[in-house]
């Protein structure tokens, strides 16, 4: 439901417009240093209005520790952090109660929930609680020592370039999606295992938990259907492992093969969008014109590539663990 990993467990909580949001993060070593400081640049990365094409509200999101953590240190014992919400406009909901938002999760949570769901802002599927999964991604980043994760928008609205993709939108008075390519360097061979656990599911599992992905590929992809199997196959050209080539991403049979991690996913355009469109009202069981109001994002993909090197950082973390590389005092 809520919870992720094996070993290193992670839960996340909150709503949208809720008190807080928030994570409690369980199987970190004792003794890993850890201070507010350490969450600002991420943190500051995912926020919106920081860039052209992304929601002007605002919070602080400073990380508040209710465990784990004393004198600047994990305890070992489960780590908590809180993030405030405090700019909240939750009256934009409110009005349009009866007409649940296309694209959104309204319509289905109100059903699966019985109406007692929060609904401002989108409750518990809101994209507001990606900030508790980039507050696991610095922790695990730290876990991770020498291994890089970097994550870079390549694509918005179908063109490279990000300022042309964001006019694109701008001219169309609608929102745009894009591609986000992350790239893992300094992985051990032998992580991951065959079928359910292979470090592709568990990836993808996790990258699903990302609001707005709607797709993902390793190495070529989709590309790979078009290609002949010399022409896919990556020749071993030394005893690390390393490939002529790196079509399969850094993975062979689930297991990370000690070439780069490449893969991709596709976010789709912000599902909020002022364009007129369409969407039944449930109380008068009549579809009627619909416009979503608010403060929202016009490209949710540039927002995306620091939760999905966290949500990366987080697998890979536990698979550490797994693998005995991680051991439960920080050393």
């Amino acid at each position: 439901m809520n919870t992720f990993g094996r070993i290193f467990r992670v839960q996340i909580f909150g709503e949208s417009h809720g008190e807080s949001v928030g994570v409690c993060v369980d199987g970190i070593p004792a003794g890993l240093p850890l201070k507010v400081e350490d969450f600002l640049e991420d943190i500051e990365r995912r926020k919106g209005g920081a860039q052209k094409g992304t929601t002007p509200r605002q919070e602080s999101d400073l990380p508040i520790f209710k465990s784990g953590v004393f004198n600047d240190c994990t305890t070992g014992a489960p780590l908590t952090i809180l993030f405030e919400n405090n700019n909240t406009r939750s009256a934009d909901y409110a009005k349009q109660r009866a007409i649940p938002r296309p694209g959104h999760a309204d319509f289905v949570a109100h059903q699966k929930f019985g109406g007692f769901e929060d609904y401002r802002g989108g409750g518990h599927f809101s994209g507001r609680l990606t900030v508790a999964l980039v507050a696991v991604g610095v922790i695990a980043k730290k876990l991770l020592k020498n291994i890089s994760i970097k994550a870079a928008v390549t694509e918005i609205g179908g063109l490279p370039s990000i300022e042309a993709g964001l006019e694109k939108a701008i001219a169309a008075k609608d929102s745009v999606g894009g591609i986000v390519e992350c790239f893992v360097t300094g992985l051990p061979m032998g992580l991951g295992e065959p079928f359910f656990d292979s470090v592709e599911s568990l990836l993808a599992h996790a990258v699903f938990a990302i609001p707005a992905v709607r797709g993902i590929e390793f190495g070529t992809g989709f590309a790979a259907a078009k290609m002949l199997g010399s022409e896919h196959n990556d020749a071993i050209v030394a005893a690390d492992g390393t490939t002529k080539t790196n079509h399969a991403g850094g993975v062979v049979g689930g297991i990370t093969n000690h070439n780069p991690l490449i893969f991709r996913v596709a976010v789709k355009p912000t599902s909020s969008t002022p364009k007129e469109q369409e969407s039944l009202n449930w109380e008068t069981n009549t579809v009627e014109p619909f416009s979503v109001k608010g403060r929202h994002d016009l490209c949710i993909a540039l927002r995306v590539p620091v939760v999905l090197e966290a949500v990366t950082a987080m697998v890979l973390a536990d698979l550490m663990m797994l693998n005995q590389e991680i051991q439960r005092v920080w050393k």
